[in-house]
């Protein structure tokens, strides 16, 4: 856990400023190790979809070690034992999907704090330095874990309110695409009212002094979303943003297509 990143991604929340991230799917290491670098704020590694297994998590946690960039796992479900070996080899924090009750959140909370505030088991592992560091790393874990709810399903909506009483989370993210498909829309990135709904549960957040954060599909979403007041934004998924960019170069060479569902490349349909 990097603590001194942590109070910046806090302390730029606190004065109204965005913080901007990449999501990552893919294994390679240095997609991170670029991350930081160019000095983003945070980075998400996703091990909820896609392919990456504890190795590769791991790897990507070791590329943002002793940076200012806070490095988060996007857990596959609430899982007490998966958020203690996210948390255990040095993730800044968890992203935990699907929460739609008070008690999910809870649960959560409770998942990445040390007793007496929660059930969160001590490990010998990175975060510890090996078990070096016992006292210091629990010690101040608890204060400065970051644990984001993702809010992705309507069925949420009535228990917002009550959510963000909770202590233990500053920030919530939205995944519009299954809140569109809960809404029975799927397949919609924000389907008919969506976008109206998800408005007004980030008004709720805000009102309530947390913050809100979600993906930004383009620049002009980008600047928009700043405008709407959300404020931890994801410039893209790795792979989203490679294809944005060889879609553009291909436009202008005039050799680009769109994808297919199909892995035949016979189904690639030009434009």
């Amino acid at each position: 856990m990097k603590i001194q990143a942590l109070k910046q991604f806090r302390a730029k929340l606190a004065s109204d400023r965005p913080v901007y991230g990449l999501w990552v799917t893919l294994e390679s290491a240095t997609l991170t190790e670029i991350a930081v670098s160019i000095g983003l704020d945070w980075v998400v590694i996703d091990a909820e979809h896609g392919h990456l297994d504890w190795r590769d998590i791991n790897e990507h946690i070791r590329a943002g070690l002793r940076s200012d960039t806070v490095v988060l796992v996007r857990l596959a479900e609430r899982n007490t034992a998966l958020t203690k070996r996210a948390l255990d080899i040095g993730a800044d924090g968890v992203i935990i999907p699907w929460i739609e009750t008070v008690d999910q959140l809870e649960q959560a909370i409770s998942d990445c704090r040390y007793p007496l505030e929660g059930r969160r088991g001590i490990g010998g592992e990175r975060a510890t330095a090996w078990g070096q560091c016992l006292s210091d790393h629990t010690a101040e874990a608890n204060e400065h874990v970051l644990v984001v709810p993702l809010i992705e399903s309507v069925s949420a909506i009535p228990h917002v309110k009550d959510m963000c009483r909770l202590d233990g989370t500053d920030v919530f993210f939205f995944g519009p695409a299954d809140f569109s498909a809960t809404a029975g829309f799927r397949g919609q990135w924000e389907g008919p009212g969506v976008a109206e709904q998800i408005l007004d549960l980030k008004n709720t957040i805000t009102g309530s002094g947390k913050h809100c954060g979600l993906m930004t599909t383009s620049i002009a979403d980008q600047t928009s979303r700043v405008e709407q007041g959300f404020r931890m934004l994801g410039l893209g998924s790795d792979t989203g943003l490679v294809l944005r960019s060889l879609h553009q170069s291909l436009k202008v060479a005039g050799q680009d297509r769109l994808l297919a569902p199909s892995l035949d490349p016979a189904d690639g349909r030009s434009l």
